[in-house]
């Protein structure tokens, strides 16, 4: 039989890190992600990135790049981490760039130190394509298989056959309907699941409903003349809505009446974003029907006229200054995600005082990241501390959660509804608290045979 401990994704949404344990000893990590927000914070008293011995472990297995999944990873090769590690081929392609901008961001800008532990991560990386069998190295009689997870680019969901088992760890489970991404399938069966529930308490809008909402919002700031500020994590959730906006564009142009979309700016202020934009269209092949018939077309979603990106530090101070001051109407999308970083800070410090401007969340806002309390307070007409100074904020604040890349409660029960032979044990992780009760009492509802529970580290 085999054993499962968690060492990240239990207490909240982040650093998801799952060990399944042999009974012969030998061990596989599935992710090694950073802690953010609150998480982070309770970690930093004195606690190690990697606290857990390594001995045992032959392997990892990445079920996607962002943060939160393989944030830790160059600490985990610090620590002396020398196996395979596991990745579907779309993932293998994209991780160097998360953890390259991982390392600069938390760690270090060292160019030598960088290119050490990249060239480290490249001599382990074993990309894998989806829906097939590998042998896992260093545990006996143990296989692995990627199933598409509809999360992000090269998301995935895996399964083990271990000691006559099949355990599936879910990753991070993508929404039906997404722009870009084929929905994830459920298996046929799976003994022991361990699933995620960001959303495990709540139902996403509709995808035409949300793409109206964006619609709204974003003209409403046109009329306001305005900057519409959008914080997105650079792979995944830039890439849906720069697929969207030119959707709406589309349909404006050809519309006899002459719409203002037709002149307005849409930037992307991250590097790093329009490096995954462009791999993005590299790895067109894994796209889905919809988004193929609308290159057939001619189309570009990813690349259309209006779309400006924004490389250099300088030119990005010189835009925040420019929109301060000007206020033209403009869609900004920038990370940091949850507003804890990067470049949507200053855009925040600001436009947030500035009543014509609109935040339009369309991402989990984790506890005490600067994201969660302007989504909690602005509505309020409150303040934020951002790099311990208080802003006051006057700009709209607006929640559109069918934008996440995560399934909705709906999503996940029928993800294991649909799982032919039932699991007899299935572990809620990855959630706050109130998720994770209420995804149990449906699951529980689904699958009254099994064991329904949320592991604590």
């Amino acid at each position: 039989m085999v054993s499962i401990q968690h060492h990240g994704a239990v207490q909240g949404v982040t650093g998801s890190c799952h060990q399944m344990t042999l009974s012969s000893g030998e061990a596989v990590l599935v992710d090694c992600g950073l802690f953010q927000g609150a998480e982070s914070a309770n970690r930093e008293l004195g606690e190690k990135q990697i606290d857990f011995p390594l001995d045992t472990i032959k392997a990892l297995v990445v079920t996607h790049c962002h943060i939160d999944h393989v944030g830790r990873i160059p600490f985990l090769l610090a620590a002396g981490f020398n196996g395979p590690i596991y990745a579907t081929e779309a993932t293998a392609h994209l991780l160097p760039l998360v953890i390259e901008d991982a390392i600069k961001v938390g760690v270090s800008r060292d160019k030598n130190l960088i290119k050490k532990v990249l060239q480290r991560l490249q001599q382990l990386l074993k990309p894998i394509p989806y829906d097939e069998w590998f042998a896992v190295e260093g545990l006996p009689k143990t296989r692995g298989r990627f199933r598409v997870a509809g999360h992000i680019m090269g998301s995935a969901y895996v399964e083990f056959d271990a000691q006559g088992q099949r355990v599936l760890f879910s990753g991070d489970l993508g929404a039906p309907h997404s722009p870009l991404l084929p929905a994830p399938k459920s298996p046929y069966k799976a003994d022991i699941v361990v699933i995620e529930s960001t959303y495990g308490d709540k139902l996403h809008e509709g995808r035409k409903n949300r793409r109206k909402l964006l619609k709204s919002v974003i003209e409403r700031c046109l009329k306001n003349q305005g900057t519409v500020l959008i914080p997105a994590f650079s792979i995944g959730r830039t890439q849906e809505l720069l697929y969207e906006i030119e959707e709406i564009i589309h349909r404006a142009s050809c519309s006899s009446n002459k719409s203002p979309w037709e002149t307005i700016d849409v930037i992307v202020d991250s590097p790093l974003a329009a490096k995954f934009t462009q791999h993005y269209r590299d790895l067109r092949g894994l796209w889905d029907a919809e988004a193929r018939k609308k290159l057939a077309a001619n189309r570009h979603p990813l690349s259309f006229e209006q779309l400006i990106t924004i490389e250099s530090h300088q030119d990005h101070m010189k835009l925040v200054q420019h929109l301060k001051s000007t206020g033209r109407p403009s869609i900004v999308i920038a990370a940091s995600g949850m507003c804890a970083g990067g470049r949507m800070q200053n855009y925040l410090k600001a436009l947030l005082p500035d009543s014509r401007t609109e935040v339009l969340f369309v991402g989990y806002q984790a506890k005490g990241t600067p994201g969660r309390d302007i989504q909690k307070y602005g509505p309020q007409g409150g303040y934020v501390f951002l790099d311990n100074e208080r802003i006051d904020i006057r700009a709209g604040i607006f929640t559109i959660s069918g934008y996440s890349a995560h399934a909705d409660q709906a999503n996940l029960v029928n993800f294991v509804k649909r799982i032919y032979r039932k699991p007899v044990e299935i572990r809620v992780v990855h959630g706050d608290e109130e998720a994770k009760e209420a995804l149990v009492k449906k699951l529980q509802a689904v699958v009254p045979d099994a064991n329904v529970w949320i592991p604590h580290e």
